[in-house]
C-alpha cells in the first residue's frame, strides 16, 4: 500500500478531511468527512486503476485494457489509461448516468453499452478482452487495485492524527469491496483502535447480511436504488475475505435518507456527493450512527451525479 501511495504521489495530491461545526453539532460528536468526491475523476476509483495500470508491462500497455463498471470505475481506468498512452473499452450499463457516461469518453475511452439486467457485463468484458488481447482490468477484485483504493485510508489516518484524534469509528460505502477492503488494512496497521463500518443501500446490503452470515451472500435481483455505483450483486471474493476479519459491522439506508443527505452535502457542507457518495453521511444524519461525544470519519467516496438528480434532492430537501 506504501508503494501504492508512492506511485500515486507524482499524479494527485491527498483529498482533504473536512470539519463541519454544523454537522458535529447535530450528531454531538466530532465528524471527519474524507472528500474523495474531490478526487481526479471525481472519486476513489482512480486510486486503484492508476495503481493497476502503472504495473503494465510495455507488452500490456500496447494491447490496452478493458473494464466493467456503472462509471466510476469506468472513468477511473479511462483516465488512467490516457494518462499513460493506452487505449481502453469500457463496458456501461445502459441506464448509467448519463454524466458518468460522457465523462468516460471524453477521458478517451471506447464505450460499449449493455443491459444489466438481461446481460453479463463480465462477459462481454472477457469476449472483448480475448478478442483484442488487452488486461482486463476489474474494478474490485485484484489486490493491486485494493492497495490502491487503500491509500484512502493511509491519508485518512494521517490527516486525523494532525488533527490531534484517534477515531473511534470510520464508515465506508461499498459495492464490491475494494475501497473498505484497503481501508480496513491501512487503518488496521496505522490506526488499529478505529473500528471500520461498511454503509450500503436497503436491497443491496450484501455485505452487512454476509458479515452476519460468515460467508457471501447475493443481494436479489429485479432491484434497484438510487445508488447506482453500489449495485455489486454480491461481495468480491478477495475483498471479502478481508472484510470478514477486520470490519466491525454494517449499517443500511434508504434511498429517501440518501436523497436528504446529497441535499445536506450540497446545502450545508458545500460539496457535490452521489448517492452512493453519501451512504455513509446518510446514516449518520438518519440517527443510524451513534457519533455522540466519538471522533467518527465518513467517507463520501464519490461526486459524479447527474445534475437533474442533484436538483431534484435539493428541491426535496429544502431544509438541512
Amino acid at each position: 500500500m506504501l508503494a501504492a501511495s508512492e506511485r500515486l504521489a507524482p499524479i494527485i495530491g491527498p483529498t482533504p478531511l473536512l470539519r463541519s461545526r454544523a454537522l458535529d453539532a447535530r450528531v454531538g460528536g466530532r465528524i471527519f468527512l474524507k472528500a474523495e468526491c474531490l478526487q481526479y475523476t471525481g472519486s476513489f476509483k482512480f486510486r486503484g486503476a492508476y495503481n493497476r495500470l502503472v504495473q503494465l508491462d510495455e507488452q500490456e500497455r500496447a494491447a490496452g485494457v478493458v473494464a466493467f463498471s456503472s462509471g466510476n470505475h469506468a472513468q477511473g481506468v479511462a483516465a488512467a489509461a490516457a494518462l499513460l498512452g493506452m487505449k481502453s473499452v469500457i463496458v456501461m450499463p445502459r441506464d448509467a448516468p448519463a454524466a458518468k457516461i460522457d465523462a468516460t469518453r471524453g477521458y478517451g475511452a471506447e464505450v460499449v453499452l449493455y443491459d444489466r439486467w438481461t446481460e453479463s457485463r463480465e462477459g462481454i468484458s472477457a469476449a472483448i478482452a480475448a478478442e483484442r488481447g488487452a488486461v482486463l482490468v476489474p474494478p474490485f477484485d485484484d489486490p493491486r487495485i485494493i492497495a490502491g483504493q487503500g491509500t484512502t485510508g493511509l491519508e485518512l489516518a494521517r490527516q486525523a492524527e494532525r488533527f490531534g484524534e484517534e477515531l473511534d469509528a470510520a464508515y465506508v460505502p461499498a459495492s464490491g469491496g475494494g475501497l473498505i477492503a484497503g481501508v480496513a488494512l491501512a487503518l488496521a496497521e496505522d490506526s488499529p483502535g478505529t473500528a471500520v463500518y461498511v454503509a450500503e443501500p436497503a436491497g443491496f446490503d450484501d455485505y452487512g447480511r454476509s458479515l452476519e452470515a460468515g460467508h457471501r451472500v447475493e443481494n436479489a435481483t429485479g432491484i434497484s436504488s438510487i445508488c447506482d455505483a453500489l449495485l455489486s450483486p454480491t461481495p468480491g471474493e478477495i475483498t471479502f475475505e478481508v472484510n470478514s476479519r477486520l470490519l466491525a459491522g454494517g449499517v443500511t439506508v434508504s434511498d429517501d435518507e440518501v436523497r436528504r443527505a446529497v441535499a445536506y452535502a450540497a446545502r450545508t457542507l458545500k460539496l457535490v456527493v452521489e448517492p452512493g457518495g453519501a451512504v455513509a453521511l446518510a446514516a449518520l444524519l438518519a440517527g443510524k450512527i451513534d457519533a455522540r461525544g466519538k471522533a467518527v470519519a465518513l467517507v463520501l467516496s464519490g461526486g459524479n451525479i447527474d445534475p437533474a438528480l442533484l436538483a431534484d434532492c435539493i428541491g426535496a430537501y429544502p431544509e438541512p
